[in-house]
């Protein structure tokens, strides 16, 4: 059972909560349940160096719910956490699982637009193999796109040479220090759209239960829900914490986004955080 939160601190501040996690913060503290923990994201990132607000007595079982670590740094946090007597709920082999999307493809293949992946250092993006394998196609890191920039949302067959690995060297300048384990193509489908809106949904799992399915595209509420025979169908990955993000095709049928691990996954707008926190407590 789940018994302490911890959650990243303001800057310069080891007893204050991120302001960007206020709300979460807030909702904890009304349910009364857990303890909570504070730690420096920054400092732990760019140091390696673990500072906490506190160290419990007794060995804990917590939940984290901060920013993104890369696999290694994940790996060390959880293991100098371990050694001051907190241990967090995802190893550091069920977060990699999750986090990079590659390693969570061959779970969810059939429900989930195809890729191709090049590792870093490992395997040059061949542009040929793409346009073989995709009509339309996007570029992301394993973990994430840089949707909201310039760079286009997605290429096609005409597309030349020299304009994909500009976009290429670009895409990687906006990810920069999070560029995670290289590149992978992914196709490109048509989302269907309520007005100016996509229909995105997320649902977070805890311990092979659905913890929350939440609106996560600003969509109005007379858009399609995600059918609960898919959402019900990935509900026993291998990790205890995950997240799956689920999107309508204009075609109405519906495909698999994005997954994560559920401790660096945002909640939706507008979604319900007591209620988040009080599944939580009973899971």
């Amino acid at each position: 059972m789940i018994k302490a939160i911890l959650f990243p601190c303001e800057m310069f501040a080891i007893n204050e909560v991120d302001s960007c996690y206020q709300n979460e913060f807030d909702a904890v503290v009304e349910n009364g349940d857990f303890e909570l923990f504070f730690y420096d994201y920054e400092e732990f990132v760019r140091d390696g160096v673990l500072h906490l607000n506190k160290r419990p007595e007794e060995a804990v079982n917590a939940m984290l719910r901060g920013w993104m670590f890369n696999g290694n740094q994940y790996k060390d946090f959880y293991e100098k956490l371990q050694a001051r007597n907190i241990n967090l709920i995802t190893t550091p082999e069920q977060y990699c699982q999750m986090h990079l999307f590659p390693r969570a493809y061959n779970l969810i293949t059939e429900d989930t637009p195809r890729i191709l992946v090049y590792p870093e250092k490992e395997k040059t993006v061949d542009l040929e193999e793409i346009k073989a394998k995709f009509d339309r196609f996007m570029i992301k890191d394993y973990v994430k796109s840089e949707k909201g920039t310039d760079i286009p949302k997605y290429f096609d067959k005409q597309t030349l040479e020299e304009d994909f690995f500009y976009w290429l060297d670009v895409f990687k300048q906006y990810r920069g220090k999070l560029f995670t384990g290289g590149i992978c193509i992914k196709e490109y489908v048509d989302l269907k759209k309520y007005g100016e809106n996509t229909n995105e949904w997320r649902v977070f799992y805890l311990n092979g239960n659905i913890l929350s399915v939440s609106r996560n595209s600003g969509q109005k509420d007379f858009a399609a829900e995600v059918p609960k025979s898919l959402v019900e169908k990935y509900r026993n990955l291998p990790s205890p914490f995950y997240t799956v993000d689920y999107g309508e095709l204009s075609d109405g049928s519906w495909k698999i986004l994005e997954v994560g691990d559920g401790q660096v996954s945002g909640l939706s707008d507008n979604q319900d955080t007591k209620a988040f926190f009080r599944g939580i407590r009973v899971s």
